[in-house]
């Protein structure tokens, strides 16, 4: 992201909770059989880095760049005791539309959730074109929250739901992002594509319990709550009745929820 976008989650604990939990494995799936050891790969949007972290694991000869607009998030990865050990791995602060780095720099250009945060992404692609080599690959995850779907249906979350895309909408932003990566990518110039989509699903006790309780607290809590009353979009009522909904539907034993992503590995 540039410091010109406006994120629309900010960096509130609840958020990195859910950051933090993502690993190559659940979030970059799609990816991994494209991996080589000797690789050199940057990763946009890097956030608490895990993923990142990951990466520089599978790619133990060669390195991996990780970068974020967000200084002290870059900060605490930088001395995150977990990525002691990996020698290979940088985190720097960099702009996803100006990167500053040089051209056919890349083997792998990687970036999760970053694109529906951003004002432009097509011109964010168009960067990580322009520092992937001529026969590498740039990949991207997106989260698509028109297709979130959760059982049992509750008009509180569903009125969260509105909230949240109208929200994003005034920050600039494309809440449903998932389904337009092919074509944001055909629009930045990439010509080969390898489309695909998967989830996540939050339906076991301890799932629900964790996905449930970190919206609870996000609804009431992080930058998403201070928008929703700067916009005048709910009031702190409205908020707290989201929480509720949030920790309701966590309780629900037959209780379901699906977050679709679409993806794209796309090579120049």
């Amino acid at each position: 992201m540039s410091s010109n976008d406006r994120y629309t989650h900010g960096h509130h604990e609840s958020v990195l909770r859910s950051h933090r939990w993502r690993t190559a494995e659940n979030s970059a799936a799609y990816l991994l059989a494209h991996l080589r050891e000797d690789q050199a790969l940057l990763d946009v949007g890097c956030g608490p880095g895990t993923i990142s972290a990951d990466f520089a694991r599978r790619l133990s000869r060669g390195r991996v760049l990780a970068i974020d607009n967000a200084a002290t998030i870059i900060e605490q990865a930088t001395i995150d005791a977990d990525f002691a050990d990996l020698t290979n791995l940088t985190f720097e602060v960099r702009d996803v539309y100006a990167t500053g780095l040089a051209d056919d720099s890349f083997d792998v250009v990687h970036a999760h959730q970053v694109l529906q945060h951003v004002t432009d992404p097509v011109a964010a692609l168009r960067e990580m074109r322009r520092v992937v080599k001529p026969d590498g690959l740039v990949a991207v995850r997106d989260t698509d929250f028109g297709a979130f779907t959760w059982y049992p249906e509750d008009e509180r979350l569903s009125r969260w739901l509105a909230i949240y895309h109208e929200m994003t909408r005034r920050n600039g932003a494309q809440a449903d992002a998932g389904r337009r990566l092919k074509a944001w990518a055909h629009e930045a110039g990439f010509r080969e594509l390898d489309v695909s989509s998967s989830n996540w699903t939050f339906e076991q006790p301890e799932e629900r319990a964790w996905w449930g309780g970190l919206w609870a607290d996000r609804v009431v809590e992080s930058r998403f709550a201070e928008q929703a009353l700067e916009y005048e979009l709910a009031t702190r009522d409205d908020l707290a009745a989201f929480s509720q909904a949030f920790r309701e539907w966590s309780r629900e034993p037959e209780g379901v929820f699906f977050v679709v992503h679409g993806e794209v590995i796309a090579r120049r």
